[in-house]
């Protein structure tokens, strides 16, 4: 009988002492969290099952691997450089009357550019000419004396030295002639180079003198700089170590492709081929400089423009290519996921070659046909049981589009009996 009431006093006894109340609370919600974390999925490269326990199948996009070629290509940064630029200078000093181009516009070769005031020079043609005359009165003259002093000598009516000394005036004459003839078409010459004319057709840049100046043939900035556009070269730069693989095509006579693309490689600015390597390499850089034309019909390539060049050297055919989307990158290199005829995934050690485009050449770790997982892979693991899907028809044309998730917009559709 005197039990129970001593049992009620030590369960008061224990109600009054709350940091046994802490213990037990501790030890239940240590007890809910086991079993919490036991039947909870871990997370995706933590390892434990990545899918709920009913046996839930992750849906993934995959491709196969084919066959095909790939190119080899090599990437440098380039510059524009005009084929031709020319600084357009007088030839003459003067006055500039006259500017016959706008700024920016596209010049012929020989097309009027400005005029120096042409008349020094005329008069200079003018004395010239006047010159020439008389002398030329002069000569005909003596030329006349001299046959008449040949006749009378014949006849042994002069002396030889008379004859001798007309003979030595004509030519005298002769000489004065040619003079005046030079001085005529130095005149003429000045008076051309009084019309400045474009030595070679390209884009007129920023007047340099205005209208009314005074022009010296020893000025530096001259009048304008011509830039020739089409066709325009591009000079980039590669490592001295791809050097071999260019120079045997070169001497193979082949035309290597080369494209440039903006700085941030997303648009195409042109299309032209390699022309000439340099003849040395820079030590302290450790590269060569390739030259490069282009047409740039559309004008898209500007002088000292800075462009990503791209160069095909070599084709690859019967390469086994697998999309660029399957490759991943882990600690222990290259993989892929293959899904396997059990529609389970497992992973693939490859060896990369080349890439181009969507694709990657694959020297070692896959074979044609194999199905490589190009999207969703973020969600698998080795063994992992998979379902195909594929790409719906909004995001089909949208290459390059960031993914997203199954069932949204331009997401997975499930393909009907797959499991």
């Amino acid at each position: 009988m005197n039990t129970l009431p001593d049992n009620g006093k030590e369960l008061r006894g224990l109600l009054k002492r709350p940091w046994l109340w802490l213990i037990l609370l501790a030890v239940l919600g240590a007890v809910a969290y086991g079993i919490f974390m036991a039947n909870a999925p871990s997370e995706p490269g933590k390892g434990g099952k990545r899918f709920d326990p009913a046996g839930k199948t992750i849906p993934v996009i995959a491709a196969a691997v084919k066959k095909g070629e790939v190119g080899v290509y090599l990437n440098g940064l380039g510059t524009v450089v005009p084929r031709n630029l020319v600084t357009v200078k007088t030839r003459v000093d003067g006055q500039l009357m006259r500017v016959h181009f706008q700024e920016g516009q596209i010049v012929k070769s020989g097309e009027l550019l400005a005029e120096i005031d042409p008349r020094p020079f005329q008069v200079q043609l003018t004395q010239g000419e006047g010159q020439m005359a008389r002398d030329q009165a002069l000569l005909k003259n003596a030329q006349i004396d001299l046959e008449r002093y040949r006749t009378l000598h014949t006849q042994d009516s002069i002396a030889k030295q008379q004859l001798d000394t007309q003979e030595a005036l004509v030519r005298q004459y002769e000489g004065a002639v040619k003079v005046d003839q030079g001085q005529i078409d130095n005149a003429r010459l000045q008076l051309t180079y009084s019309r400045i004319t474009a030595p070679i057709g390209g884009r007129a840049g920023l007047r340099q003198v205005d209208a009314g100046n005074i022009v010296h043939a020893a000025d530096a900035n001259g009048l304008v700089v011509i830039t020739q556009l089409q066709p325009i070269t591009v000079v980039f730069t590669l490592p001295e170590d791809n050097l071999p693989a260019v120079m045997r095509r070169l001497q193979d006579g082949a035309a290597l492709p080369v494209d440039t693309y903006d700085r941030e490689q997303k648009s195409k600015l042109g299309a032209g081929r390699l022309l000439t390597t340099d003849n040395q390499i820079d030590t302290a850089t450790g590269t060569i400089r390739l030259k490069a034309q282009f047409l740039n019909e559309n004008g898209t390539l500007f002088p000292n423009q800075f462009v990503n060049a791209r160069m095909l050297v070599d084709t690859r055919r019967d390469a086994t290519l697998a999309p660029t989307a399957a490759i991943q990158r882990g600690v222990q290199g290259t993989f892929v996921y293959v899904v396997k005829e059990d529609k389970t995934v497992t992973v693939r050690p490859v060896k990369l070659g080349p890439a181009d485009g969507e694709n990657v050449a694959v020297e070692d770790g896959l074979a044609v046909g194999e199905q490589v997982v190009i999207d969703g892979a973020d969600k698998l693991r080795e063994g992992a049981k998979v379902e195909m899907a594929e790409r719906s028809k909004n995001a089909a044309g949208k290459e390059g589009a960031h993914k997203r998730g199954p069932g949204g917009p331009g997401g997975w559709k499930q393909k009907r009996g797959e499991q």
